[in-house]
């Protein structure tokens, strides 16, 4: 089980690692109201935006892995803990800082997490799934996307639409993660030629760049503190349910979920309070929430 905690805790602190880079590039070029096609040409030429690209790539590699040698149910769980890498990383290099409130919100996120997953204690690691379990998992999966799609479109832009896109990039991370689990193993077993001839190769990357356009929609259409909660927490649920109904791995039940939704509601808890951080709004872009002056954005105050 070590081996791929170690590569999952390492794509989380990539993607963490590329959020602020790419976050860092993106302040040093002209902005622009619309859309403006020199802006990728512009960013070819900064080499943080270049190291972002190579972050975001070894955190895919670090996650393929980790899917390959571990439970769903153990990988994608560890992926909450970006929020916190991500605001740590962008304290040392945004100039900003973590207040006490922010560190104690990254304690309580590790600490849920460590609940979690200790009075889980997730096994089992199934390298082929039947049909039987990816049309129910997949038709779900879909419907729930779509559900929650529509209903962030019926809803003006604020707290509630952010909700609905996040939770919807969320099912589509868990998905893409489940359907990439099984191309690994068939890259394992059957070559690179299998790879690209099973289906769940292209449905992991036509589900992975829904969750980047809906991810897109959920930081334009509201605040983080609405969006990122969602996100992360559904990505870990929604992750565990398919583990365990598509790959038939086991967590345990009885008086053990207790300390579990303990673990999950300081995960909230956390990660709530990291989002409503100005550094975190800074960091998802959301300039016109702080102060351009003053102690406050740089203290990671909460905002009001």
């Amino acid at each position: 089980m070590l081996l791929p905690v170690l590569f999952a805790l390492g794509a989380a602190l990539s993607n963490a690692l590329a959020t602020v880079l790419q976050r860092k590039a993106a302040l040093t070029v002209p902005k622009s109201e619309g859309l403006r096609v020199g802006l990728i040409l512009d960013l070819l030429r900064r080499p943080v935006w270049l190291a972002g690209i190579v972050a975001v790539i070894t955190a895919g590699i670090c996650q393929a892995v980790a899917l390959a040698t571990g439970p769903i149910t153990v990988v994608q769980p560890l992926f909450v803990l970006e929020l916190p890498l991500a605001l740590v990383i962008a304290a040392a290099l945004l100039q900003g800082r973590l207040s006490r409130a922010g560190w104690l919100a990254v304690g309580t996120v590790v600490a849920g997490l460590g609940v979690v997953l200790f009075a889980a204690s997730p096994e089992g690691n199934r390298t082929q799934v039947p049909m039987t379990h990816w049309i129910p998992a997949v038709a779900v999966c879909v419907t729930a996307i779509a559900a929650l799609v529509v209903a962030a479109l019926r809803r003006p832009e604020g707290r509630g639409r952010a909700a609905c896109f996040g939770l919807a990039t969320a099912i589509s991370y868990a998905m893409t993660a489940a359907l990439m689990k099984t191309s690994m193993h068939t890259l394992d077993d059957g070559g690179v030629t299998a790879f690209f001839t099973t289906w769940q190769t292209y449905g992991f990357a036509l589900f992975g760049v829904c969750a980047l356009f809906f991810l897109e929609n959920a930081m334009q259409s509201g605040p983080l503190v609405a969006s990122q909660p969602a996100l992360t927490l559904g990505d870990a649920c929604v992750s565990l349910a398919l583990g365990i109904t598509v790959y038939a791995e086991y967590v345990r039940t009885g008086w053990w979920l207790i300390p579990q939704i303990l673990g999950a509601a300081l995960i909230a808890a956390g990660v709530l309070a990291l989002s409503r951080l100005p550094l975190a709004r800074r960091l998802a872009s959301e300039e016109k929430e702080q102060p351009e002056q003053g102690t406050a954005a740089d203290a990671g105050t909460p905002a009001p």
